[in-house]
């Protein structure tokens, strides 16, 4: 490895899934940055 991080690749149906939970998260009262650590995407 170079040191550099290494890229996973989302199937489209998981990026789905975060997108919801993102969703789910926001309406439930959170910041979209509180949601998208909780679903672990930077």
């Amino acid at each position: 490895m170079d040191g550099t991080m290494a890229r996973k690749r989302h199937k489209p149906e998981e990026i789905v899934a975060k997108l919801r939970q993102v969703d789910v998260l926001t309406g439930q009262g959170k910041s979209i940055a509180e949601a998208v650590k909780t679903i672990a995407v930077t």
